[in-house]
């Protein structure tokens, strides 16, 4: 037997890139209002993350 990948669904593969651009688009927004708040999130997920590997 042949394995095959189901077929989606085309208006839902529409609908969830439009929702995909919108939550980009939104968190890009968020970031052109504060970016010292964004810089410093991403630093401290980066010094999370280096913990977690180095410890």
């Amino acid at each position: 037997m042949a394995w095959t990948t189901p077929r989606l669904d085309p208006e839902r593969s529409r609908r969830r890139l439009q929702i995909l651009a919108e939550l980009a688009g939104a968190r890009a927004g968020r970031e052109r209002e504060r970016p010292q708040r964004a810089r410093t999130e991403r630093l401290r997920q980066l010094i999370a993350t280096r913990r977690r590997v180095a410890g």
